[in-house]
């Protein structure tokens, strides 16, 4: 399966999403690929409220099952939630558990206006009624299959196609 550029789909959804903002619009990324996304869509969008991050571990509903994952990272909200316009990032969209997890975990810190929901890639096989305002590209990827947002040492950012393991999702 021929794979595209992470470089231009970033563009895409850049481009995308310059339209649908306003002066309260706050980015937040899901660890981690959502996270270098919604970094570098901050800096290219010019947001003035902070950039924050979510770690949704904590907020899993397959917690029992996969367990904790080995590099927990603290979330970051450093603006105020409550009335805010969110976007959240995520990299690859599938069967929505992530987001919800990280939507539980946002009205922890507040009730928003508004969240929309930013993937790079959205590759289908949803579990849960949650779809994506802003993508990238929608790709037809094998069940069996795991598609990963890296991060290269130059800061630029690639795809990888991987066999899935057991309890991987």
């Amino acid at each position: 399966m021929q794979l595209p550029e992470a470089e231009d789909l970033l563009a895409v959804l850049t481009a995308r999403i310059r339209q649908g903002i306003s002066a309260d619009t706050a980015v937040v990324g899901i660890h981690t690929g959502g996270v270098w996304l919604a970094e570098r869509l901050h800096r290219d969008l010019q947001l003035a409220l902070p950039l924050g991050a979510l770690d949704v571990s904590f907020y899993r509903d397959d917690f029992g099952q996969i367990g904790l994952h080995p590099q927990i990272r603290p979330s970051d909200i450093p603006f105020k939630v409550e009335g805010s316009h969110i976007i959240l990032v995520d990299d690859v969209l599938y069967t929505g558990r992530t987001i919800r997890a990280a939507i539980n975990e946002l009205f922890d810190y507040g009730r928003p206006a508004s969240i929309r929901l930013a993937a790079l890639i959205d590759r289908g096989g949803r579990e849960l009624p949650i779809a994506a305002q802003y993508i990238g590209a929608a790709l037809d990827v094998p069940p069996a299959k795991m598609l990963a947002l890296e991060k290269k040492a130059d800061g630029k950012l690639g795809l990888s196609l991987y066999d899935k393991r057991p309890g991987n999702e």
